[in-house]
Order: C-alpha cells, then sequence, then structure tokens
C-alpha cells in the first residue's frame, strides 16, 4: 500500500491550507455526480414548474453555480479558485422518482477543482429539497461522488466503477 502524506496537516499535526504558490498553472477539471430522491408526484410537480417556491429545476442550477465559486469560502483549508467554467445539470428520471444532477468544473490554476464540482451537486440538491420540502420531507439526496478530474501533478483520474451508492 502506497503511504500518502496529509497534505493539509503539519508535522506537529496542525491544520494548515496547503501554500500552491509555486505549483505551475495547468488546465483543471472535475465532474462529479449524485441525485436526491422522492415521490414520484414530487418529480412531477418539480418538472411541471408547479412548486409554489417557483422553479426548483433553475433555482437549483444557479444555486449550484454559486456555490462551485464560493467553495473557499464554505470548505475550509480550500482555495479561492478562478473558475472558467462551472455546470450543472439536473436530470429528472420519471418512473424512478429521482434527479439525477452532474456537475462539471473547469479551472486554469495551480490546485484542482474537485471540490468545486462537489458542492455545486450537494447546493443542488440542498436547493431541490429547500424548495420541495413543503410536499416531500422524505426525499433523500445520495451518491454524491467524484466522477473523473484531470489536471496537475496527479494527471487524470477516472471513476473505474459507478461505485457504492452510485447508481
Amino acid at each position: 500500500m502506497t503511504e500518502h502524506r496529509l497534505t493539509h496537516v503539519d508535522e506537529s499535526g496542525q491544520a494548515r491550507m496547503v501554500d500552491v504558490g509555486d505549483k505551475p498553472a495547468t488546465s483543471r477539471r472535475a465532474a462529479a455526480r449524485g441525485e436526491i430522491r422522492m415521490a414520484e408526484e414530487t418529480l412531477a410537480q418539480i418538472v411541471g414548474g408547479r412548486l409554489k417556491k417557483g422553479d426548483a429545476l433553475t433555482v437549483a442550477r444557479v444555486a449550484g453555480i454559486m456555490a462551485a465559486k464560493k467553495t473557499w469560502d464554505l470548505i475550509p483549508l480550500c482555495h479561492p479558485l478562478a473558475l472558467s467554467h462551472v455546470s450543472v445539470d439536473l436530470i429528472p428520471k420519471p418512473g424512478e422518482g429521482r434527479i439525477e444532477i452532474v456537475a462539471e468544473v473547469r479551472c486554469e490554476g495551480p490546485t484542482g477543482v474537485e471540490m468545486e464540482a462537489l458542492t455545486a451537486v450537494a447546493a443542488a440538491g440542498l436547493t431541490l429539497y429547500d424548495m420541495a420540502k413543503a410536499m416531500d420531507r422524505g426525499m433523500i439526496i445520495t451518491g454524491i461522488g467524484l466522477m473523473e478530474k484531470s489536471g496537475g501533478r496527479s494527471g487524470t483520474w477516472v471513476r473505474d466503477e459507478k461505485g457504492p451508492g452510485i447508481v
């Protein structure tokens, strides 16, 4: 087993922000996915734009994009990044009672954008929950995971399977 040094912990075991000042800027990309499961009637109301709070799919997409841009402000020790692209796709799955959430993030920078993609998925799911909770408090946000990343010293990584909990 390869030994991995924890980069966010200093020699005395204290949390620290990684110094990326000497790392070259490279093209970075990450994609993440997750889903929110719900009753079929809830899904129909969301897809039909009939929720009392408004167009949940549009609001969730914007929330995901905004969250990716603010990841550094939400997750301790993350660096602020100048993102060049954020997309959040919400894919309703009628008959399955779920909406798949897929985010892609890109930038030119000294550190990766995996956390930004994951944060976008989580925020979009939480926004869907908030907008539809009046009719379905039993919704479950699940399966959030990194699907692939590229760029930087570690190069390209692609999930070789869908993984546990990922549909």
